[in-house]
């Protein structure tokens, strides 16, 4: 059991840090691109799309990281196991 608990740790603290990796490439890139805009076209504020798109992106992507961490997936696993064994 002690194995199955650490790489369930693993797994999840892989998860958490690919999320924070997401998340400072997104404030990057994204700040890069309003530079531009503000150099290149200060009227028009097309670096809106990339930001709103990718922000959703990155906002289902770290709903998907805390369901993960809620450990909703092994009760689903555990719920479904107790009714394939009780038939």
């Amino acid at each position: 059991m002690n194995e199955d608990l650490r790489r369930t740790a693993r797994r999840r603290a892989r998860a958490k840090l690919g999320l924070y990796v997401h998340a400072a490439v997104y404030v990057a890139v994204n700040a890069f691109l309003a530079l531009v805009q503000l150099q290149a076209t200060p009227g028009l504020h097309w670096n809106l799309w990339p930001l709103a798109g990718w922000g959703l992106g990155l906002a289902i992507h770290a709903a998907m990281v805390t369901l993960s961490a809620s450990g909703l997936r092994e009760k689903m696993e555990a719920d479904e196991l107790r009714k394939l064994e009780s038939r």
